[in-house]
């Protein structure tokens, strides 16, 4: 599973308190086996049900037994039988106990067949930060009545809600193997597990036959009906498919092509080889997440469609693509056998994500990209979790930033330790031992321990079964005589000690000398050598441990840090503080350099942080800029330079704007939009009105601000869809207030539309952020549209008040 960008639930963490509840999580037991499971199925799209019918083959685990107790949540139980005869059982809703007729044995096997059908809609369970919804099967405008939206279904299993939509045991440490048929309209297409053995037609249905004889997980079964292209590709003999909507068909293999690439570069990399016979991808309207890992069947969501314009700048997506190969070895292949030791699964895949950007784009990228999982991390409420924890309130709050960030970042650590021969060695035994099967943290331990020959106790208590990370204090104290600094360290955070290597850096000039050291205990001290007077020392140099470090550096250091550090988050931090000084003439040329970085996101801050606010002085520097602006290697720092150029409002860059609208880019043609409007407003509002609909929405932001700027009244539908977003997903002070002003704006006007469209986007982010407490966020923004148009004089105001107020009735149920 891969989250959705957590920006936006950081931004309501203020407005929730959250509530931990000490309670013991323990493995499910396993009383009985799963070894089979066959599945026919069909739609009743009016009602949104499923028809089911299900043999079910198991086994007692270990002891002899005569019930077994099946997850079934929200199902019509129509028949149960063994061997053409009706067995007895207790159904509550949610826990389905079937009398077998006799008492079995741990080595006898048994078939029972079930027919019923699957409510997905009366479903109780709550969803999750990651997954929003837990009912399972989704019908998406099954009866058509949407013309703007396609009809689909698809369904989400994580955690414990493939529940809903066919009896099992629904728990991770549970592997069976699967057949389904699915019968639909003619005119779908459906995705399952697994290989499509059949396709049979019966009038104007079909039944498509798909079967999987490899175990897997319950949560990991899928299926997705819809109207869809279907673009293939193939790695070796694996085949790879991508199921899309008609117009994203000719983007497809630009979208998704690093596929290929991925699984051959993971295989290689653990040394097993993928272990499933396809690899298909599916894209689902509205879908409750980033992704999910479905074997050999995985879901995006629509974040994945993206057009050449978008994909010049990034491909927002692959990281999560490269995140849910993973998992078909971390997840799939070998799961977590309970919620608690999710970092089995979600860990690994996300650190597959630096796995992936430093072999595709160099370790640079990659350490920018772990940086910011970090900086997810800590940012949050996260400091006292575990990351194997046994005392979560519920499972689903185990999908954050601890299981993901943090974790893929501790694998970082201990790959670090180890060195990479005894690392994906002991990830390659790891799989290879426990293919097919659950496992537990304790097991990956015993397995690194054994390959290595390191004890890795230390290690795995103070990272996996512990939580925080170290708070530094840094000083150095220099002996001129003997030509050596003591670097003093100072544990700060309270209540535990770490140990752990620590990388430092010796800088005389340009020259760095590498000291990796061994820190044991809350205070210790190294002596470390040098020929001249360092110009700087820098600790953490690789950037590699998860910590927080005090220590007091002057502006020169942080300039010759900015020139010469080797990791990208030492680049980063001195930029920032450099840029906070611009009036030294020093730090102003420090920052200026910056724009020749030879890294993509270092030229960019630089181009963001540069004050050119006496711009005749600095004419040479903002010359620089426009030959940026103008031939850049990456559209993104071209775009980033057509910003800066734009808080000029200067009439004589119109041309730079102007060849920014001809860019294949849509991040620049949008930078230049803005650039446009504050040297020529009018040619701007009419490059922004003609634009066709499809650049719009990708530009929605720049255009917001263009047409509130204007008070354009007839853009109000459109501004009214952003403004959610543009309130709780910026950072900046400033943009907030902006985006707070729009919102009254519009909450004020008698346009039914925008009012309409406004609070359909306070509904639907009010459930889906509904346990980051946005329901109550939003209840409240609604409360506020109602007293503005209550104090409003429009004729409108009636309708637009009980618009409002039906909203946040649904918020409130």
């Amino acid at each position: 599973m891969r989250k959705t960008i957590l920006s936006l639930l950081i931004a309501l963490t203020s407005f929730v308190a959250t509530a931990q509840t000490n309670v013991y999580r323990a493995e499910k037991e396993k009383e009985h086996k799963l070894i089979h499971t066959k599945l026919k199925v069909d739609f009743n799209f009016q009602e949104q049900k499923l028809n089911g019918e299900e043999w079910l083959t198991a086994k007692p685990y270990f002891y002899a037994t005569d019930k077994i107790t099946l997850d079934a949540k929200a199902m019509i139980i129509h028949e149960v039988k063994m061997n053409n005869q009706t067995l007895d059982y207790n159904y509550d809703n949610l826990k389905l106990i079937i009398d077998l007729g006799r008492t079995y044995s741990r080595n006898e096997e048994f078939t029972i067949y079930l027919k019923y059908t699957a409510q997905p809609e009366k479903v109780k369970q709550k969803g999750s930060a990651a997954i929003t919804q837990a009912k399972g099967l989704y019908f998406i405008n099954p009866t058509g009545l949407d013309k703007n939206k396609p009809t689909q279904i698809w369904t989400q299993g994580e955690t414990e809600a493939n529940s809903c939509w066919f009896p099992t045991i629904d728990s991770p440490n549970q592997k069976t193997t699967q057949e389904i048929y699915i019968t639909v309209p003619d005119k779908f297409v459906t995705l399952s597990n697994g290989k499509l053995v059949s396709q049979t037609k019966n009038g104007t249905n079909r039944t498509d036959y798909w079967k999987l004889d490899q175990k897997h997980a319950p949560y990991l079964f899928f299926m997705g009906v819809g109207e869809y292209e279907i673009v293939r590709e193939q790695y070796k003999n694996l085949p790879i498919s991508y199921y899309v909507s008609k117009e994203y068909a000719p983007y497809a293999k630009e979208i998704f092509g690093h596929t290929k690439e991925m699984i051959g570069f993971f295989g290689d990399k653990l040394g097993v080889e993928y272990p499933w016979n396809k690899y298909d991808q599916i894209v689902g309207v509205d879908y409750v997440s980033g992704a999910m890992e479905n074997t050999t069947a995985v879901i995006h969501g629509e974040k994945a469609y993206q057009k050449p314009g978008q994909l010049i700048d990034q491909n927002v997506q692959e990281n999560t693509i490269a995140h849910e190969v993973f998992h078909h070895w971390f997840g799939n292949l070998v799961t977590t056998e309970s919620w608690s030791n999710l970092a089995l699964n979600e860990s690994f895949a996300s650190y597959s994500e630096y796995l992936w950007r430093e072999y595709k784009y160099g370790v640079e990228d990659a350490d920018a990209h772990l940086l910011e999982d970090v900086e997810g991390y800590k940012n949050g409420q996260n400091f006292d979790k575990h990351l194997i924890r046994f005392d979560y309130a519920d499972k689903e709050d185990m999908f954050d930033a601890v299981s993901y960030n943090k974790g893929g970042a501790i694998l970082h650590m201990l790959r670090n330790y180890l060195g990479d021969d005894a690392f994906y060695a002991g990830l390659k035994k790891y799989l290879t031992d426990f293919k097919y099967k659950a496992a537990e943290a304790h097991q990956l331990r015993l397995t690194l321990e054994e390959v290595s020959g390191k004890d890795l106790n230390w290690f795995f208590n103070q990272w996996f079964f512990g939580n925080g990370h170290p708070k530094l204090e840094i000083s150095y104290d220099y002996n001129k005589l003997q030509k050596t600094v003591t670097v003093n360290i100072i544990q700060l955070q309270q209540g535990k000690e770490f140990k752990f290597p620590f990388a430092i850096d010796v800088f005389e000039g340009s020259k760095a000398t590498r000291h990796t050291v061994f820190v044991n205990g809350k205070d210790a001290s190294f002596i470390l050598p040098y020929n001249n007077h360092p110009d700087l020392i820098q600790v953490n140099a690789d950037g590699v441990l998860v910590s927080d470090v005090v220590e007091n550096k002057v502006l020169s250091d942080y300039i010759h840090q900015l020139k010469y550090a080797k990791y990208y988050g030492h680049k980063k931090e001195a930029l920032l503080e450099v840029a906070k000084k611009q009036d030294d003439k020093n730090a102003f040329n420090a920052v200026a350099n910056a724009m020749n970085d030879d890294f993509y996101k270092i030229r960019m801050l630089a181009l963001e942080n540069i004050d050119l606010i006496n711009k005749n002085t600095k004419k040479a520097v903002i010359s620089k800029i426009k030959q940026i602006a103008n031939n850049d290697a990456k559209t993104l720092v071209q775009a980033a330079a057509v910003e800066t150029l734009g808080k000029l409002t200067d009439p004589e860059l119109q041309p730079i704007f102007e060849k920014a609208l001809q860019s294949k880019s849509y991040s620049v043609i949008g930078k230049g939009l803005v650039g446009l409007y504050y040297v020529d407003k009018k040619a701007a509002i009419e490059k922004s009105k003609a634009m066709p609909d499809e650049i719009r929405k990708v530009l929605a932001t720049p255009l917001t601000r263009i047409f509130i700027e204007e008070k354009d009244e007839s853009e109000l539908p459109f501004v009214a869809k952003h403004i959610l977003s543009g309130m709780f997903l910026t950072n900046i002070a400033k943009d907030k207030a902006f985006y707070q002003k729009a919102f009254e704006f519009i909450a004020k006007n008698d346009n039914t539309e925008a009012i309409q469209n406004l609070v359909d986007d306070v509904v639907v982010k009010g459930n889906q952020y509904k346990q980051y407490g946005f329901d109550k966020v939003g209840v409240n923004l609604l409360r506020q549209m109602v007293q503005f148009q209550g104090k409003a004089n429009h004729s409108s105001r009636n309708k637009n008040e009980a618009i409002i107020k039906e909203a946040m009735a649904k918020l409130l149920q």
